[in-house]
């Protein structure tokens, strides 16, 4: 049986723009096997096999689309912390009900998001295939949140400054 290392992405995928936007990154994401992309709310409302799945030890890419953070509460309650945490609305991304998300702004920020997930699943792999590290190690180490103390100013992965051309 094949294991599989790629990372797990979820998103907000709520009524509003930003939320709307958020989901189109993470099938995005899914479409072009850069991660896979699993159900938020199977994970928020308890169900077995999807918390199981988030509890895995993959790394997780979380994309919220405002600061209401509603992946990461869903993902807390199970116990797990994502890799990297973008949260759009920190991008420019206005949260407008009754809209669909600007097509333009999920081009600008679609290279953000795939090296977001690119740089965890790195980061996955050299955990998982590291000769120094006890076999439960990765599953405890690939799922964490990034600490200030990483140097990722300069990497578009990180909830840093907002890429050019994306209005804020």
């Amino acid at each position: 049986m094949k294991t599989n290392t790629i990372p797990l992405v979820y998103a907000c995928s709520g009524c509003s723009s930003a939320a709307q936007l958020a989901n189109h990154l993470a099938l995005k994401l899914d479409r072009t096997g850069i991660a896979e992309m699993s159900c938020i709310a199977g994970v928020g409302g308890g169900v077995p096999g999807l918390v199981r799945t988030a509890q895995s030890g993959r790394p997780i890419l979380a994309l919220d689309g405002c600061i209401m953070h509603c992946v990461a509460a869903c993902l807390a309650r199970a116990g797990v912390e994502p890799d990297s945490h973008l949260t759009l609305s920190a991008f420019g991304v206005k949260k407008q009900r009754h809209t669909d998300f600007d097509v333009e702004q999920a081009a600008q920020l679609w290279p953000w998001v795939e090296a977001a997930a690119r740089e965890i699943n790195q980061v996955g792999l050299a955990q998982a295939t590291s000769p120094d590290m006890q076999p439960d190690q990765a599953t405890t180490n690939s799922a964490r949140v990034r600490s200030s103390s990483d140097n990722c100013s300069a990497s578009p992965a990180c909830n840093g400054p907002t890429p050019s051309g994306v209005p804020v």
